[in-house]
């Protein structure tokens, strides 16, 4: 039986309502039987809109492709496909859906938003602020592409652009306290700050919600820490990191399984399928706030070197070997072997969508420090250094630093300390089973003598002298992590032992961190 206009309407509210609620699979189950009723549109796109939301991105291609055929201009399936294919890093396939999106409808702003967020993410940030931009054209108060704009020109060092962005977002909706943080990181803060007043007036006075007062929480730490308050930083520090803990699942005892599960991965099996490869990749890895994004400022630098930035691609590729080996214990020597070459495949294969010249890839994604085993034999040829850094330091700089969920042990003190044992720990085992593979860069050795040990640098990465990479705070490439204002600055000394100013609050930490 056909349903009528009338019953579809109610059953796409219904669904439409669950879909907001994160009832996925019932939305899933549920359209699936409406559409043997009748093909409409919504029902399609909330079905993909469920697959995405579940992860379950192929799914949603799938099912894109089947309404594709039934319209193949219709815009809304056209974004939702090339949303899935973004989600799962086929960047030319998504971007190529989005412009034909873009063709049926020149004004659809979520197609204007999605393909900003691609160039974003490609570091191609002045496509992504013409994008955004784009859609300010259209509506101006919108607050999410003033949001996205903030973080592009925050990335690409023009600061002052990026408060004008964030100051606008906070007339249009006082309440959306995500641009108070980021204004915190751009803003040298003086005693009663006028952004201080009104950041505590919120708080006192504005019905928020706890992630709400998370971020001011953690910009108020910021701005106690500026005026020399250490215990009041300390204290809304604090607030922001429980506000957020209560949130994660992270629990110390999980990573340490993970952790032993990386040490006792047989990578011999991985042994007999090493090729160098023609790219030089240089992975930078260490503990987070260690570093890293200010040596990768000094290597891209070189003439001779891409930053590739922060990437996800590697952990995923290690993963799915994880998972390979899991489900099929008695593998043979070609599987092995088509594993191999099909990961480091993919691999190359997204990295050229950052850059496809000769040049030297730097990957910097600190916690791949935690498959260095897997880089061996995946890039035999690849150049690893690792960023050290006091550990008090490491500890605190993480825990004032704002990482939502995206790194759970981030939120509590005795979680960062046992993340920093764990760390320590394996790349103890890494060295012994790979002698001369890493090559240790340590913080303070770089802030005190940087001519020398930006040579010693280079010599190890086979790289010719460039006097460009003493000048890093010129480099003009975008930077999308924590350390975006830091690692634009010449190379200075007030980093080193910035833990101290809050040591009566880190005894037991040193304590835990000391300990065996």
């Amino acid at each position: 039986m056909i349903l009528t206009d009338t019953e579809l309407q109610k059953k796409v509210n219904i669904l439409t309502n669950k879909l907001k609620a994160g009832l996925f699979q019932e939305v899933i189950n549920e359209a699936k039987i409406l559409l043997k009723k009748r093909k409409h549109q919504v029902l399609f796109n909330l079905l993909s809109l469920s697959y995405q939301s579940l992860g379950e991105n192929n799914k949603s291609i799938e099912i894109m492709e089947i309404a594709l055929k039934a319209n193949s201009r219709n815009p809304h399936f056209l974004n939702n496909i090339g949303l899935s294919h973004f989600n799962l890093r086929n960047f030319k396939k998504a971007e190529n859906y989005f412009k034909r999106g873009l063709d049926e409808a020149p004004k659809y702003i979520s197609i204007l938003n999605n393909l900003g967020s691609l160039k974003s993410f490609l570091n191609l940030n002045e496509e992504a602020i013409s994008y955004y931009q784009k859609i300010l054209e259209i509506n101006d108060k919108l607050i999410e592409p003033y949001y996205n704009l903030a973080i592009n020109y925050e990335a690409l060092g023009q600061f002052k652009k990026s408060i004008e962005c964030l100051e606008k977002i906070l007339k249009l909706n006082p309440k959306f306290t995500q641009a108070d943080r980021l204004l915190s990181n751009l803003t040298k803060y003086h005693e009663n700050h006028s952004h201080y007043k009104n950041m505590r007036d919120k708080i006192e006075n504005m019905d928020l919600s706890e992630k709400d007062k998370s971020h001011l929480y953690f910009a108020m730490g910021k701005y106690f820490e500026d005026i020399k308050n250490y215990e009041k930083s300390f204290q809304n520090y604090s607030n922001g990191n429980k506000i957020i803990k209560k949130t994660s699942n992270y629990k110390t005892e999980e990573n340490k399984n993970y952790f032993k599960k990386i040490k006792n991965f047989n990578y011999d099996k991985l042994n007999n399928y090493s090729k160098n490869i023609t790219r030089k990749i240089i992975f930078i890895v260490g503990m987070p706030r260690s570093s890293t994004s200010l040596i990768e400022q000094i290597l891209s630098s070189h003439k001779e070197v891409f930053g590739g930035g922060e990437l996800a691609f590697l952990e995923s590729e290690v993963k799915e070997i994880f998972t390979y080996f899991d489900k099929n214990q008695n593998l043979q020597n070609d599987d092995i072997q088509n594993l191999i070459l099909n990961s480091r495949n993919k691999y190359l294969e997204k990295i050229s969508n950052y850059d496809n010249s000769t040049k030297a890839f730097t990957d910097k994604a600190p916690l791949n420090f935690r498959y260095i085993g897997f880089i061996k034999f995946l890039f035999p040829n690849s150049k690893i250094v690792h960023c050290t850094r006091d550990p008090l330091d490491v500890t605190w700089s993480n825990f004032k630093n704002y990482f939502s969920n995206s790194m759970p042990f981030t939120n509590d003190l005795k979680d960062i300390a046992n993340f920093y044992k764990s760390y320590k720990d394996i790349m103890i085992f890494w060295k012994k089973k790979f002698p001369q593979f890493v090559y240790d860069i340590e913080y303070s050795n770089l802030v005190e003598n940087s001519e020398n040990e930006i040579k010693r640098l280079l010599n190890f990465c086979e790289l010719n002298w460039d006097e460009n990479c003493l000048n890093h705070h010129e480099n003009n490439r975008a930077i999308k992590t924590a350390s975006s204002t830091q690692a634009r600055k010449p190379i200075y000394k007030t980093a080193i032992k910035s833990s101290d100013r809050y040591k009566n609050y880190l005894k037991d930490i040193k304590y835990l961190i000391e300990s065996n």
